[in-house]
Formats: C-alpha cells, structure tokens, sequence
C-alpha cells in the first residue's frame, strides 16, 4: 500500500539558471532571480552583524573565488570545522559555487573521528576556525605539517600563523564569481552520520538535494519572506542545515545564527531580541526551557510555530509547552539520507502520538519483513521516495545498495498508519526483540514508563545475557530522587506490560548519553549493563538500580 501519493515533485518550479541538466544551486538561493526578490532583505543576523542577500552573494563568490585560487578543482572535497557564522556559512556555499563540495563537521569531534572523516572523505582542503586549532595544536601541527600536499590546512580567524589564512584568502578574491556550471547530479555536499552505532558514515548529496530546502517551511510551518526563524541545533546536522540556513533563503526569512552551542538562557535572549516566527528545536531542548519556568517563557508567545526533530516529541511535552506559552510543538521527520524534511505534523493536530505526513512530493510505503505492503496499523519499515534522496554512502558500496533501491530509500524506522491516515514513528526496525518467542518494540516500554512526574527522560535498549538471550535494559534520568524515579519506573512496567515485555533490568542514570546532535547513544547503555554482566560472572543484578 502506497500510503500517500502526493503532487510528483517538479524541479521546473524551483528558481535557479538551468543550461540542459546544468544547475548550480548556489545559485538557487542567491543568484541572480534571487537577489531580485530579496536581495535586498536580511538574510543573516549574528550577534551584532547582520547581513542583506546581496551582501552574502558577494561573500560566497568571494570564497568561491578563494577556493579556486587554492587550486581546489570541482568535485573535491572541502572539510569546515567552524561555528555558525556567516563565514561559515559563505565558505560553504562557496564550495558548492565552485563546483566543489562542502562537508561540514561536528564541532565536538574527537581527534579519532577528525582523522576518520578526514581520510575516508579524501578532502583536498580543511578550513579550520582558529578556536579549534589552538585547542587542538598537536592535530592543528600534525595537518599543517603533512608534506604528501593530500589535504591543505587553511585556519578562518586572527590566528593563521599554522597554515594557510583563509582570510587574507577572502580578502585577496574579487566579489564577483561565474558559478561552476554543475549538473544535477554531480555531488554538492557531504553529510557524516552522527555515529551512534559506530565510525560516522559520510552520505553524498548532490546540486538536486538542495532545490527542496524550506519546503516544509513555507507549506507546513508558514514562513514567509522577510521572517525570522532561529533553530538550537548547529548547521553541521541536517535538520539544521535546512531549517537554520536553507530553508530561510529559500523562502527570502532571516536566519538567525548562534556561533555557539546554546544552553537555555541564550535562546531565551534572542528570542527576546529578534522574536522569530518560526523556533526549531529537539525535545530534550524544549524540556530544558521548560525549567526556567513559565513566567520566564513569556516571550515565547509570540512565535507562531515551534518545530521539534530528532528524537520522539512525548505527548506530555507537548501539552506542557501548550501550557507555558499557548504555542504547539509540530513533529518533523527526515533523515541525513534525504536533507530536507520528509514528513510534518499538520497543525492543530500534534498529539505526540501521529508523526504525520507526508510533505507533496515525496512518496511513502510501509513495508513489512516478507517484502509486503503493511495492513492498516500494523508496524513496518518505511521506505520514502524524495526529491533529496542522497547519491549513497560514500566507500560502502554494498550499505548503499542494502538501503537505496530504484529511487527508494529503506529508512530501518517503524510507522505505522492510522484510519485517518496519519503516520506514527514505532521505533527502529533493528531494535525489535524476541521476548518469549514474541516481538516486543523497547519503544512500548518508553511509552508505558514516560509521562510520570518523577522520570525526565526514558530510554530501552536489548541488551544480551550471560546465557546468549536477549534481554530489555530500561534506563531513566530522574528530576528529582532517583529511588524515587526508579520506583515509578518499576510501578509502570508491572501495571501496563504483560511479563514477558518487562524489562530485566531498571536502572537511573543522571542523563542518557547524546550524540552532538540530541540522538541517544543506545550502546553506551547497553555498554553499562554488559560491564555488570561481565563483572558478575552471570546474568546480571534484576530489578531498579541507581547507575
């Protein structure tokens, strides 16, 4: 059963020059039909820099520019380790205008995964931000003083004296740049997986994936030309990448920017200064603000849409952020593979429960174990056609053939659709166990446990025992006592979970570990139960347990 079959998505309608199959999207969002509409509209606010349209193109041909006079040729790779700045912004889209391709990096990388993605990515250039090199000088030498000329290092800031400055760079290249003339499928830019399983996966996107951008935000959320819309996660994740950066030019609204990793306080102070329309977030984001208070969150009222992704939007989150500011918190679904945004909770209609739909354009089926299309609520992979949909993994040609066929991307998450046709998220298709000889979903025990007044946050994760059976884990962050949290964790499991889909162990822990952009890191979870295991020479201590 195709599930929605939506207005097939024209390339036609996005702006944008167009020679035969050649498009470079740079150009998309600033080019010249761009500029037209809203060049003269901020499009970057930073602290106390603000940029117009026609400011940022002169500043991405610059480094368009800059990157050729480095001798960077189209099609390799251009690694950014820097904070959300407008010149990390023209850096990247400077990349794609030249025809190269911009990777942007998590900026809590250790120096393992830097050299991973730096190796498996062949990047020709790194553009390092000098707050990181000087924190990292043994990694910062050890790049400059490569002598094979494989990557060159170019340090964004005062202190340049390692490697190439990337500055005078700028500053010696003109404001004006011919875009590369790319084709719609030559690669743009890389996104690395977030390595919650493992070594980050780098997922290549071409000139295409970024035509889409900001659709979810003109046909869901409303934004509208010359908006503001702020987003807590950096640009370095896909959700934000979009929706903190793309998007916004897309729709000719205003990004605003937060170098840093924000804590609440900060986000509370811009959206007092610049009262966006749009705020995007993830949950555990939205339960932090949620402790200042509601009094606090006043200025809150005054955005007309909230936007949660990465992680599941409990229904008590959304009723508790109903009470403090009026305002909904839509649920938003994608994934790197495809860029942009997939499907969007209608509003009016978030529950925590209903995911929601399908954006137009983009094709969904569920797809049960033996190939089939899956029965009315029943729970199955789903498989999404996009507009976005990456090129594949980069180096892993057999992970890619697994998850890309004919146009489809298998995504390994579970929905399941509802009698009015909504789709709700169930979990991850390779995190199904057999208890007893029948399938349980750990999310079911994180439903059964979340909404209690003692427990923040819930996580389950199957764990295996001595004896080579699989077993549930349930680990919960407490907002106050953690006997207490333990206690009510236990009490829920026993009152609304048959036996054998009761976990086998409980236990608290002060937060669940994160990856940089809010995903749970199950194995480190389940790492602490097999040390018990280990360390016990048997199954395990049953039961709650502080940890």
């Amino acid at each position: 059963m195709t599930l929605r079959q939506r207005d097939r998505y024209d390339p036609r309608r996005i702006s944008g020059p167009r020679q035969g199959n050649h498009l470079n999207a740079a150009e998309h969002f600033l080019g010249p039909l761009a500029l037209q509409r809203h060049g003269g509209r901020d499009a970057l606010i930073c602290g106390a820099q603000t940029l117009s349209y026609a400011e940022l193109a002169a500043q991405v041909a610059r480094a368009s520019n800059a990157l050729r006079s480095l001798g960077i040729s189209p099609g390799e790779r251009v690694l950014l380790l820097m904070r959300d700045t407008p010149e990390f912004v023209a850096a990247w889209l400077g990349a794609v205008h030249a025809g190269a391709v911009a990777v942007a990096l998590n900026t809590k990388l250790s120096e393992a995964e830097y050299r991973h993605i730096r190796s498996d990515s062949g990047a020709r250039l790194a553009i390092v931000e000098d707050v990181f090199a000087l924190t990292r000088p043994d990694l910062a030498n050890e790049h400059a003083n490569e002598n094979d000329g494989e990557c060159l290092l170019a340090i964004a800031g005062e202190h340049s004296a390692l490697a190439i400055s990337w500055r005078e760079s700028l500053a010696r290249a003109t404001p004006l740049a011919t875009p590369y003339a790319a084709r719609e499928e030559d690669p743009a830019f890389w996104l690395y997986s977030s390595g919650t399983t493992g070594k980050p996966k780098g997922i290549i996107h071409a000139h295409r994936s970024l035509l889409p951008a900001g659709q979810a935000q003109r046909d869901m959320i409303g934004l509208a030309p010359g908006d503001r819309c702020l987003t807590t996660s950096k640009l370095f994740f896909a959700y934000a990448l979009e929706h903190g950066f793309l998007g916004p030019l897309a729709t000719g609204a205003t990004a605003i920017l937060e170098p840093d990793w924000p804590d609440a306080e900060t986000v509370l102070g811009h959206i007092e200064q610049h009262r966006p329309a749009a705020f995007f977030s993830v949950p555990t984001f939205y339960r932090r603000l949620l402790e200042l208070g509601a009094a606090r969150l006043a200025p809150f009222r005054g955005v007309r849409r909230f936007v949660a992704a990465g992680e599941k939007l409990p229904a008590q989150l959304i009723e508790q952020w109903r009470a403090a500011t009026g305002g909904e918190i839509l649920c938003l679904y994608g994934m790197s593979e495809t860029f942009c945004a997939c499907i969007v909770t209608p509003p009016g209609t978030s529950n925590g429960w209903r995911t929601g739909n399908p954006l137009a354009g983009i094709d969904t089926r569920l797809v049960t174990t033996h190939g089939k299309d899956a029965a009315l609520g029943e729970a199955a992979e789903l498989w999404v056609r996009h507009p976005a949909l990456a090129l594949g993994y980069a180096n892993r040609p057999e992970q890619t053939a697994a998850q890309f066929h004919d146009g489809w991307f298998s995504t390994g998450d579970l929905f399941a659709q509802d009698a009015d046709g909504f789709l709700s998220h169930q979990g991850r298709s390779d995190e199904l166990v057999k208890i007893a000889g029948q399938w349980v979903q750990p999310a079911e025990l994180e439903e059964a446990v979340a909404g209690d007044p003692a427990i923040s946050e819930v996580a389950c994760v199957r764990v295996t025992d001595a004896q080579g059976f699989d077993r549930l884990a349930l680990f919960v962050s407490a907002r106050g006592d953690a006997a207490v949290a333990l206690a009510a964790a236990g009490r829920a499991c026993e009152e609304k979970l048959p036996r054998y889909k009761r976990p086998t162990w409980i236990r608290s822990v002060e937060e669940l570990p994160r990856t940089a952009t809010g995903k749970i890191q199950r194995f480190k979870l389940r790492e602490l139960i097999e040390r018990e295991i280990d360390a016990a020479g048997g199954p395990g201590t049953t039961g709650p347990q502080s940890g």
